[in-house]
C-alpha cells in the first residue's frame, strides 16, 4: 500500500509540474558536472528524470531557444494537451502585477488591455472584492462563431487565437463577445522598432496591427518551452493556477494541485455559465480572504453611509 501511494504521489507530481519549467531538467541536473558555472544563490524547483523534485541553482539551467512559430502552424494545439486557469479571488489584493506583466510582453499601450482587475459586489451589503478578467477561451466560444473569415479561431489545446494577418477588423467578435474580453487597435500601435519589424505570431500577440483585433492569448509561446503565463508568475500572492485540464493538475508556481479537488472543494465556478459559453477560466469565491479590501473610493462612501 506503501509503494502505491508513493507511486501515485510521484506521478502526480511529475504531471503537475510539467506544467511548470522542466523542459531543461536533464540539461540542468547535467550541467552539475562543471565547475565553470558561477551560482546566482537563486534557487528553482525541478523534476529530476527519476520523478523526484530537486532544488538547484538557477545558473545551471540553460534558456531553451527561441521557436518561431508562424500563424498556420499556430492554428495547430499543442499535442495531448487541455490548458485551463483557476483564479482565488481569496488571494486578489489588486496588485496589479499580472497586468503589468501581460501588458510589458504583449506591448500593450495604456488604451489597450488584455487583463482587467474589476472592483465586483455581489450586493450593497456584500464585501467587495476584487476580479482579474480576461479572455476566458470557451470552449464554445460566440467569437469564432461570427468571424466571416476565420480569424479567430479554438485550438484543439482549448486556447483561442486572433490571426491578425487574416482579421479585416470587422469587429463581429468584439460584439459576440459576452465577457467583453477583447480590444480594438484604432491606430498604429506604439510600439519599439524592433518589436514592429519582428515575425508576427499569434501565439505571441506581437506585432499589434492598426486595424485588427487582439485580446489574452493564455501565452502559448511560453507554454511550448515549459513555462507558466505571464500573469500566473508575475502574481506574488498565487491568485492564478494554470495547467492541464487532462492531467488534472495546475499550479500556482508555489504549489501543484488536482484541478478536480481545488473545483470541488473550494466551489469553483465559471463567470455566466448559464450562456453555455463553456469558458476554460473558473473562479474561486472570495471567502476566508487574504488580505482586506482597499480601495479609496469605497472608503469614503462607506464613510459616508456611516454618517447617514
Amino acid at each position: 500500500m506503501k509503494s502505491t501511494e508513493q507511486n501515485d504521489r510521484r506521478s502526480f507530481l511529475r504531471k503537475g509540474l510539467g506544467i511548470a519549467a522542466v523542459a531543461s531538467t536533464v540539461t540542468a541536473l547535467k550541467a552539475f558536472q562543471t565547475d565553470s558555472v558561477e551560482e546566482t544563490g537563486e534557487k528553482v524547483k525541478l523534476l529530476s528524470p527519476e520523478g523526484e523534485i530537486v532544488e538547484i541553482d538557477k545558473a545551471y539551467l540553460k534558456p531553451v531557444p527561441e521557436v518561431h512559430i508562424p500563424p498556420a502552424q499556430a492554428r495547430e494545439g499543442i499535442p495531448n494537451k487541455r490548458f485551463v486557469m483557476v483564479i482565488d479571488l481569496a488571494r486578489c489584493k489588486n496588485l496589479r502585477k499580472c497586468h503589468d506583466a501581460c501588458e510589458a510582453m504583449h506591448h500593450c499601450g495604456p488604451e489597450k488591455e488584455f487583463l482587467k482587475i474589476l472592483k465586483m459586489q455581489d450586493n450593497k451589503l456584500a464585501s467587495p472584492y476584487w476580479q482579474p478578467t480576461m479572455c476566458f477561451h470557451c470552449d464554445e466560444p460566440p467569437c469564432v462563431k461570427v468571424c466571416p473569415v476565420d480569424a479567430t479561431y479554438k485550438r484543439s489545446d482549448g486556447i483561442v487565437l486572433i490571426d491578425t494577418d487574416r482579421c479585416i477588423g470587422c469587429r463581429f467578435c468584439m460584439v459576440a463577445c459576452p465577457y467583453t474580453a477583447r480590444t480594438f487597435d484604432w491606430s498604429e500601435p506604439a510600439i519599439p522598432l524592433e518589436i514592429a519589424h519582428q515575425h508576427y505570431s499569434p501565439e505571441t500577440s506581437v506585432p499589434a496591427k492598426k486595424g485588427t483585433v487582439s485580446k489574452c492569448d493564455f501565452c502559448p509561446d511560453m507554454v511550448r518551452k515549459g513555462e507558466m503565463p505571464h500573469c500566473v508568475t508575475a502574481c506574488p500572492n498565487g491568485v492564478f493556477y494554470f495547467g492541464d485540464e487532462y492531467e488534472d493538475a495546475v499550479s500556482n508556481g508555489d504549489e501543484t494541485v488536482r484541478l478536480s479537488e481545488l473545483l470541488r472543494d473550494r466551489a469553483g465556478y465559471r463567470l455566466h455559465e448559464d450562456l453555455g459559453t463553456k469558458p476554460r477560466v473558473y473562479y474561486l469565491p472570495p471567502v476566508n480572504r487574504s488580505f482586506p479590501f482597499e480601495d479609496d473610493e469605497f472608503s469614503k462612501q462607506t464613510d459616508h453611509d456611516h454618517e447617514n
